[in-house]
């Protein structure tokens, strides 16, 4: 499958799965608040498929498959049955309507808890984190971190695997605060600081790492996998080959490879790999790409590690450990999500962070094919964050109808519909921004 439809495919499955958890969320405490539900829907648009259920419901999926909704008996939309007016939304008391509304976002709660808890009992396979020299005039080499130093901790909180290093330093990168980290350098345990206090306002979480210089080390330069399309595999270049130069520059472990392509890439169209291939050596000329799924100004060529050269670690726990670091993982990535959506809109933060439906494709795409476990994690992640998004006090999402029912509680009757309707249309000019400005930035990234 390429990379393209392997990316639309991966993205169906994940807003498929959260979308129909969210409106789940919506119908079940409806449900359960003796309202009537006319229809379910995953997806918006024409119905490709649509059934009614025995309870009346309508239950179908649609075309779009970028959301999706529940319908119930509302009398703002036209004449109720005298026979079914107990069963029509806005005759609840406002606590149920709250319910309902939050229902969404709190099952996708849910759904992060679960997705966590399942990746941790499966186990998550990993690098140890391991590091390489960072490079000259980085954050990592103004730290004083040297080759072959093991991180153990960030901020006081244990790490044994390199993606679980690499998330905590992200936020504390997401938040400009300085990361420290416990490192073991030749069997003594050292202190270290990342001071990210210094990086940019305006530049991206996933364009910063650059700068940082923290990279993977002991890791032999042998390719193991190959990206579909790459620069690598377009030029022949096969998995067991060991990289031994580039543009005669020599290399001694992976990560040199990436360093030593930035650098020929400041000069050249083109770098010359040299290579060693079962007892022959030989060399390969490529053009590296863009990364359009991390850093758009990096120079990649499409290749992986030798997965059985890597000193692994795998991120397991027994079912009652995996919930309470579910439940852990959950808060924690739910409080800085809310603490870099408030620096973004006090500009203390970029608004390039925002990424849209192009980079959750690619995303979801690329952890597919590490793993279940690896989905597992990035699912949770997406439901988080269309739970955080969702309640956000925006008219025409849940949490500006929350904000309605909050005021309706405090002023004692409904807010008028001269109001709504109101703050519908500015809901959705910001809703519109927000998705523009997520595009652009997945577009800015593809063509970068």
């Amino acid at each position: 499958m390429s990379t393209f439809f392997g990316s639309v495919w991966w993205l169906i499955v994940t807003l498929g799965l959260l979308v129909t958890f969210h409106e789940f969320g919506h119908f079940w405490v409806a449900r359960r608040c003796g309202v009537k539900v006319l229809r379910f829907s995953v997806g918006f648009g024409r119905a490709i498929w649509s059934r009614i259920g025995r309870d009346g419901t309508e239950y179908r999926i649609a075309m779009i498959p970028l959301g999706g909704y529940v319908k119930m008996l509302d009398a703002r939309e036209g004449d109720v049955p005298d026979d079914q007016k107990d069963q029509e939304f806005t005759g609840k008391s406002v606590w149920k309507r709250i319910a309902i509304v939050a229902a969404g976002p709190g099952f996708n709660l849910i759904f992060a808890v679960a997705a966590f808890w399942l990746m941790f009992v499966i186990g998550k396979p990993d690098a140890v984190p391991v590091l390489a020299a960072p490079p000259a005039q980085t954050l990592a080499a103004q730290a004083g971190i040297q080759s072959g130093d093991r991180i153990l901790a960030v901020d006081g909180r244990k790490v044994v695997t390199w993606s679980g290093a690499l998330d905590a330093i992200s936020e504390d990168a997401l938040l400009r605060h300085p990361s420290h980290l416990l490192i073991r350098r030749n069997g003594n345990e050292l202190p270290f600081t990342l001071p990210l206090d210094q990086l940019p306002a305006d530049v991206a979480v996933n364009t910063s790492f650059d700068r940082i210089g923290l990279l993977p080390g002991g890791v032999p330069p042998v390719v193991g996998k190959l990206e579909p399309d790459s620069a690598a595999l377009q030029a022949g270049i096969r998995s067991g080959d060991r990289v031994l130069s580039v543009d005669g520059e020599p290399v001694r472990e992976f990560t040199d490879i990436g360093t030593l392509i930035q650098a020929a890439m400041k000069h050249a169209d083109t770098v010359t790999l040299g290579l060693r291939r079962d007892g022959r050596d030989l060399s390969v000329k490529l053009q590296p790409k863009h990364d359009t799924t991390g850093d758009p100004t990096r120079w990649i060529i499409g290749i992986y590690p030798a997965a059985s050269k890597l000193e692994t670690a795998t991120l397991r726990y027994g079912p009652v450990t995996a919930l309470d670091k579910a439940f852990g993982a959950t808060w924690d990535k739910t409080a800085t999500t809310f603490q870099m959506i408030g620096r973004i809109l006090t500009g203390q933060a970029s608004a390039r962070n925002l990424s849209g439906v192009i980079t959750i494709a690619r995303v979801a795409n690329a952890s597919a094919q590490m793993g279940l476990s690896w989905f597992l994690g990035f699912l949770g992640l997406v439901s988080l964050s269309l739970a955080v998004i969702n309640l956000l006090p925006i008219p025409v999402l849940d949490g500006g109808h929350l904000l309605y029912y909050l005021i309706e509680l405090v002023k004692g009757s409904p807010v008028s519909e001269r109001t709504m309707i109101a703050g519908q249309m500015v809901g959705l000019a910001v809703l519109a921004c927000l998705v523009g400005l997520a595009l652009y930035n997945d577009i800015l990234g593809l063509s970068s």
